[in-house]
């Protein structure tokens, strides 16, 4: 578990930060560039949820505590020598999303056209959370170019852009209130 005594270590005032394995990296740093954006998604659930019924706010609710363990695994390079085991994300937290998202798509009509962002506050957040995911997930599968990365990391990032598209048309309606984009309509 995790106990946070201070909040500011001054540790970072000259532009870096440590890793999971203590490693200090600047805070530009790829690997720090993709759980920062992780963290992003994160917050923009947490809006989204505001907007949620109890349903839909329990199962975002396990996708950002998921979140904070794909960052964990994120922040700690995958290393032989670690002093301690690190939190990795697993192939059952893909299958859960995978599973929400046939359940949740089964009660949704099939799309004639691309969805718009919006609808309702929770599906619009929730369009906002996949663009971030999106973004999360090309960091990420650049970082593992250079680093070993774990599949179920960036299968979990694949799968959740895919999970809060779905999530939206579900929430908005089971996809009565999607806002479906209209090809040439303004010219």
């Amino acid at each position: 578990m995790v106990r946070l005594t201070r909040i500011y270590t001054r540790g970072g005032d000259r532009g870096e930060t440590s890793l999971g394995d203590g490693t200090r990296v600047p805070k530009h740093d790829l690997r720090v560039e993709a759980y920062g954006t992780v963290d992003e998604a994160n917050a923009v659930i947490g809006i989204a949820r505001l907007h949620a019924d109890p349903e839909a706010d329990a199962m975002l609710a396990r996708i950002q505590n998921d979140l904070f363990d794909l960052g964990a695994d994120l922040c700690t390079p995958e290393r032989d020598n670690l002093a301690y085991e690190p939190l990795r994300m697993t192939e059952a937290q893909v299958d859960r999303l995978e599973r929400e998202i046939d359940a949740m798509n089964a009660e949704l009509a099939p799309l004639d056209s691309f969805v718009l962002p919006g609808g309702s506050a929770a599906a619009a957040h929730l369009h906002l959370a996949r663009t971030v995911v999106r973004r999360a997930e090309r960091l990420t599968t650049e970082l593992a170019l250079r680093e070993p990365v774990g599949a179920p990391a960036v299968k979990y990032l694949n799968r959740l852009s895919d999970h809060l598209f779905v999530a939206s048309r579900w929430i908005n309606g089971r996809g009565a209130g999607d806002v479906l984009w209209v090809p040439g309509a303004n010219r």
